[in-house]
């Protein structure tokens, strides 16, 4: 078995001193997976749970990818529709390039319909553009020249069904206790 913490990259307190105490504890006692949320807009309904200072996922990795050297580094659901496809899958190489090859993708569709407002992207079509997005992502990995990266795991929500799991030869289902709302 292995064992993921998720370090909190958001709320008053949350700095670049506390990640980096965060990140070099958990590498320290063992673990296996250092994982953070993502947001990109704090609107009401996602304050509530996530207050702001947020930090950006993918900075906030590569950020702790260079003071750690062991510890494998994810998402714990990345929302895939807030993103373009191609810069997702660009940060996401060049992350996993960047540390070695320890990013873990956890994704998926999102709940907060405010953000999804505030960012203009259709709520309603949350679940079509993940599965459009994740397809584009793959499709983009495989120019190796281009995107220079070994195999990037995607670990799907806990409530993808097995549907949306099978196109995904790397995809894994993750299990996450808590709010059905975490992502």
């Amino acid at each position: 078995m292995r064992i993921g913490v998720n370090v909190p990259n958001f709320a008053p307190g949350t700095d670049p001193d506390a990640l980096r105490q965060w990140a070099q504890t958990v590498e320290g006692l063992g673990f296996d997976l250092l994982m953070v949320s993502d947001h990109i807009a704090v609107t009401p309904d996602v304050a509530e749970q996530y207050p702001a200072p947020f930090y950006e996922p993918f900075t906030t990795l590569s950020w702790l990818a260079g003071v750690t050297r062991r510890v494998r580094l994810g998402t714990t659901v990345l929302i895939v529709p807030y993103r373009h496809p191609l810069l997702t899958a660009r940060m996401a190489a060049n992350l996993n390039r960047l540390s070695g090859g320890r990013l873990v993708l956890g994704v998926g569709v999102g709940w907060a319909q405010q953000e999804f407002e505030a960012l203009g992207v259709p709520y309603r079509r949350r679940g079509a553009l993940t599965d459009e997005y994740l397809h584009a992502m793959r499709d983009a990995w495989r120019d190796t020249d281009d995107y220079d990266t070994e195999p990037i795991p995607i670990w799907l929500a806990a409530t993808a069904t097995s549907e949306c799991v099978a196109p995904y030869d790397s995809a894994t289902r993750g299990t996450r206790y808590g709010s059905r709302r975490d992502g």
